[in-house]
């Protein structure tokens, strides 16, 4: 049994072997430290974006993401099955907290509403969006519930993901926060077909929502209409919205252009971002802000880190130990893809104006926190080292 060490199944050169490991424990080394790298820097990159044109709020971020980061390192600890008796408690809390924020007659100074929404929780000293804990404790609920997945393979049980979907996606169109209740849907859509749905259920439901969703153009309110109208004008060259409703894409899409190819450093930036009165540059509209400031290069690395994190929780996915793991992964890739998809096209003129906020970077307590909780999941997946899978061990 020389050059082979107990439980290898063959030898790989010298003084290396092939070992499987089924009995699992926790590894040191792990996409979980590729996640975190990736949070990170783009935490950097907001906060350096935000410092552009509002110090003030880049000290505020700072201090969201020291929160956030102390947040994961807690959720990061805990055996994975004290995190599983969590998740229906959270998703109940989240639906109240959702309730709670359209409750008529709740004070102002705790339920404030903005641009006639109300979607903030006033906590003193920051503002707290429920919608925004939501969004994980929905993926987190669709895991628990699909973990077994035989009851995907039927019609019924091919419902049942998208009706615990259904309650908080519908709460948050009510405050009315469009952009936040359609992140939810690549998360189920990924989710369901993860989890062994049949692909022909998904193939109806694709094609069921392609062809309701022009017929729900009547039922958007009034400024929703007019943002596809503007978006379908300016991808014609008709320029008649650019100084009303398309006035923030335009805006955007013309500090684009003016980064060039390595920006134009951050004096010049300021100047522009305040001459061009970019609205939302701290949070809807931060990738311009990015791309103004270091140009093509800018928004390139603002993706590369973007992916970065996206492919380290398919592979964490790829990896899991359990279905639970697995689908908290993909929930978390989807919605994170979705949502960095959605906002930098909306930049640079490809899709309507949303208020889908780019993750880690735009302005915002809650969001940064909650996107930090997920990269803490992800860790707390990741260092689980994997069983029955093969790996490289030196031979004693």
């Amino acid at each position: 049994m020389s050059g082979l060490v107990a439980g290898t199944l063959s030898p790989l050169g010298d003084g290396v072997a092939i070992s499987r490991n089924s009995r699992g424990g926790f590894a040191w080394f792990h996409l979980g430290w590729a996640a975190l790298f990736a949070a990170c820097a783009l935490s950097l990159i907001g906060i350096l974006a935000i410092d552009t044109t509002e110090a003030a709020f880049a000290k505020k971020q700072a201090v969201f993401g020291v929160v956030g980061v102390m947040v994961a390192v807690l959720i990061c600890l805990p055996n994975i099955k004290r995190v599983t008796r969590c998740v229906w408690p959270l998703y109940f809390i989240s639906l109240a907290l959702l309730l709670f924020v359209m409750i008529p007659g709740v004070p102002e100074w705790l339920v404030r509403p903005k641009n006639g929404a109300r979607r903030w929780i006033s906590l003193g000293l920051f503002e707290f969006q429920p919608s925004e804990i939501a969004k994980l404790a929905v993926v987190m609920a669709l895991a628990l519930w699909m973990r077994a997945g035989s009851e995907l393979r039927r019609l019924g049980g091919f419902a049942m993901p998208f009706v615990l979907a259904a309650p908080p996606m519908m709460l948050i169109l009510i405050e009315p926060d469009l952009g936040t209740a359609l992140m939810l849907a690549p998360a189920v859509v990924a989710m369901v077909l993860a989890a062994g749905a049949r692909k022909r259920h998904v193939v109806y439901l694709i094609v069921a929502v392609v062809a309701i969703a022009p017929l729900s153009y009547p039922l958007l309110k009034s400024h929703q209409r007019e943002r596809v109208d503007a978006l379908f004008a300016q991808l014609k060259g008709d320029h008649r919205y650019e100084r009303d409703i398309g006035f923030q894409a335009d805006r955007a899409i013309t500090l684009i252009g003016s980064g060039g190819f390595a920006g134009v450093g951050k004096d010049r930036a300021r100047a522009l971002v305040i001459h061009n009165r970019l609205p939302e540059q701290h949070n809807d509209m931060i990738f311009a802000v990015i791309c103004c400031r270091w140009g093509f290069l800018g928004g390139v690395l603002t993706w590369g880190f973007g992916m970065l994190f996206a492919f380290s929780a398919l592979l964490i996915a790829l990896l899991a130990r359990d279905s639970f793991s697995r689908l908290v992964c993909i929930g978390i890739a989807a919605t994170f893809t979705a949502q960095l998809l959605i906002n930098t096209g909306m930049n640079v003129g490809v899709l309507p104006v949303t208020g889908v906020t780019l993750p880690f970077i735009s302005y915002g307590g809650s969001s940064l926190v909650a996107l930090w909780i997920s990269t803490g999941l992800l860790f707390n997946l990741a260092r689980r080292r994997p069983r029955g899978i093969e790996r490289l061990e030196p031979i004693a």
